[in-house]
């Protein structure tokens, strides 16, 4: 049986009253080790807003705590690939494992579509068992794996999984 949001957790559009639990979640998930090869959440709102699509940041939040985030930057500032982004999303240590993560997802994946966005792709760690398999159930695909693509904090050479999801409402499909 998969986890179910409680009524008091409720998905919603970013304000700016958030970036400080955005940030605080983004590097939590850093120094964990296994989210992202980021070594550095951004420093303040301004910078990453400036790579995030503004039309498409979303949080989970449980009375006014935010208890996760996604977001989508442009895939490319190449006018072809409008409608294509990539996607990031993040939930807090203690709120994993309780379906926040797949509602995100959920909810994203309609605000793309709404954005006329037909492909979303994502890039996991390797190990990131969890994330993978809620991708997977949100209809993403693996295209492969980049292997060696980046340094960790560590040092450590990272393998990437490339995911994709085609929307079957905007573009080919």
């Amino acid at each position: 049986m998969s986890p179910r949001l409680t009524a008091d957790i409720r998905i919603e559009p970013m304000r700016p009253g958030h970036w400080p639990a955005v940030r605080a979640i983004h590097e939590a998930g850093i120094l964990g080790g296994n989210a992202t090869i980021d070594r550095e959440p951004a420093l303040d709102l301004s910078t990453w807003s400036d790579a995030h699509r503004p039309d498409c940041r979303l949080v989970a939040v449980d009375r006014e705590r935010v208890l996760g985030w996604v977001a989508l930057s442009p895939y490319s500032h190449r006018h072809v690939y409008d409608g294509v982004a990539w996607l990031s999303v993040y939930v807090a240590a203690d709120a994993q494992g309780r379906g926040i993560g797949t509602a995100l997802l959920a909810a994203e994946i309609e605000a793309a579509e709404a954005a006329g966005i037909w492909t979303l792709l994502a890039g996991i760690l390797i190990e990131n068992v969890a994330s993978l398999a809620v991708h997977r159930s949100a209809g993403f695909r693996r295209v492969g794996i980049q292997e060696r693509l980046g340094r960790d904090r560590s040092g450590r050479w990272r393998d990437v999984v490339l995911l994709e999801r085609r929307s079957t409402l905007q573009g080919i499909g």
